[in-house]
């Protein structure tokens, strides 16, 4: 099934990127609308956004403010003309968000993580095609993805995209949630009419990592992004780090490049930059394994000066390399290319522990 534009959506047509913004959490009436006012001043927020339920990580975090928080939103609609967006986990959740005239609705990563939840939600949907925007799942499963968005298409919805918030990283990161650029990128190559957007706020996790995600995901012709806003994120009760003022969020969209396709065969230019942007990503993950098992290497050699062992084990060097190289054939990499790649983490390996034997010699000597 061919999915409905963006531009198509509502009843008057969006031109450019959509453009999301407003606090992660609707907190009180004040909040919402000083927010909405300082959006609306910027003259480019096309939709309010908003939490209303707030699934969080642990209980006793602020959970949202419930059925309250859509009337305030709706004054803000009635008030500054914005079109509306909350996110919805249950079907009574979308019950309350239609009678509240909300216009967009969105699935959480929790939710689209779980097929059940998914079913109860689409169900509840049929019949209606409200544009909905459907979050990646919390850990890296494309299929997973696809089969969220499968599922809404099966009730007869078209008007469906995707919000690109980034994975949960299993080990220390850079980001709050990591972008995996190539997961998108290849959820757009199976499904060339699904709009994508981005959510730089749940991926950067900070303010100031704000302006390279959002720009990123421009530059790979991304059909939007969700920025969150607080007209004071100082005393927000949820994601306070990730919320910049509206005055902030006008300065970081004029300091963004909002560039057009290249006419110049845009299907290669496409291309080539999606598959550029692919080993960027798979690059930054390699140099953040590298520094994991380097890591690990500094620890092995704390253990052994503890335990006086001398630093090179040959036989497991070679069985390593052995092992190492066997499974880089099954996957179509040179052996060659294999031993000279672990050859050179194997001697900078070997490098921090002599480090490490030898601040142990110098201890002595003093």
């Amino acid at each position: 099934m061919e999915l409905t534009p963006i531009s198509q959506w509502f009843s008057k047509p969006i031109e450019g990127p959509l453009l999301i913004s407003g606090p992660c959490s609707a907190e009180s009436r004040e909040q919402v609308l000083e927010t909405a006012r300082g959006l609306a001043a910027l003259g480019r927020i096309q939709v309010l956004r908003a939490g209303v339920w707030k699934p969080r990580t642990r209980p006793g975090n602020f959970e949202g403010a419930g059925e309250p928080a859509l009337g305030w939103l709706r004054e803000a609609k009635e008030q500054f003309g914005f079109l509306l967006a909350v996110e919805v986990a249950t079907p009574e959740h979308f019950e309350l968000a239609l009678k509240y005239g909300v216009d967009l609705i969105w699935v959480g990563a929790r939710t689209s993580s779980n097929p059940f939840s998914v079913d109860q939600l689409a169900n509840a949907m049929a019949g209606t095609n409200i544009p909905v925007l459907i979050k990646n799942p919390v850990y890296p499963d494309i299929d997973m993805w696809i089969g969220t968005i499968e599922r809404f298409q099966k009730v007869g919805l078209t008007k469906i995209g995707a919000i690109h918030r980034g994975f949960s990283p299993f080990q220390r990161s850079t980001y709050r949630n990591v972008p995996k650029w190539e997961i998108p990128i290849e959820l757009k190559s199976r499904i060339p009419s699904l709009p994508i957007i981005c959510d730089p706020s749940h991926i950067a996790g900070r303010r100031e990592l704000l302006k390279e995600i959002a720009q990123k995901a421009l530059d790979l012709s991304m059909d939007g992004l969700m920025i969150e806003s607080h007209f004071n994120p100082t005393v927000a009760l949820s994601d306070a780090r990730q919320q910049v003022t509206p005055s902030k969020l006008e300065e970081l969209l004029n300091s963004l490049e909002f560039r057009s396709e290249s006419v110049a065969n845009p299907e290669y230019l496409n291309r080539l930059e999606s598959l550029r942007e692919i080993i960027d990503s798979i690059d930054s993950q390699l140099l953040e394994l590298l520094a994991q098992r380097m890591d690990v290497a500094k620890e092995i050699g704390e253990f052994k000066k503890k335990n006086n062992v001398v630093i090179m084990q040959l036989r497991r060097w070679e069985e390593m390399i052995n092992c190492r190289v066997e499974q880089g054939e099954t996957l179509g990499l040179d052996p060659e290319y294999v031993k000279s790649l672990l050859r050179l983490v194997h001697r900078e390996s070997i490098r921090q522990q002599a480090n490490i034997m030898d601040r142990k010699n110098d201890s002595e000597k003093e």
